[in-house]
């Protein structure tokens, strides 16, 4: 199982990204998906997780602004970040538990003007 994580970078306060997880190895739509998040010395808190029906959970701290989703076709699952707020600068992971952890590499999402 391979998951490659692509889409961060720089953006200011209030502005929008979309990060994108691409599985190999994996049906994502068989299994439930997660997006964490990781600032340096802190530990790793789950931000959004979409499950194989499609259900959508978020953290408090990003509900009504992030959105999970998935597209079967790409076996791909996104995370669509709007209105951005400073305090969610940090390196982004995606997640699959299928008897074991599979984590994506992270990608770095800084918000700042």
């Amino acid at each position: 199982v391979q998951l490659q994580a692509s889409g961060g970078g720089l953006v200011q306060p209030g502005g929008s990204l979309r990060l994108s997880c691409a599985a190999s190895g994996i049906t994502l739509s068989l299994n439930s998906m997660n997006w964490y998040r990781q600032v340096p010395g802190k530990r790793r808190n789950l931000v959004a997780t979409i499950t194989s029906g499609g259900n959508a959970n978020y953290a408090d701290s990003v509900k009504g602004r992030f959105t999970i989703s998935r597209d079967n076709a790409k076996n791909t699952v996104y995370l669509e970040m709007n209105s951005l707020k400073s305090e969610d600068t940090a390196v982004y992971y995606c997640h699959v538990f299928k008897a074991v952890s599979y984590w994506g590499q992270g990608t770095l999402v800084t918000v700042s003007s």
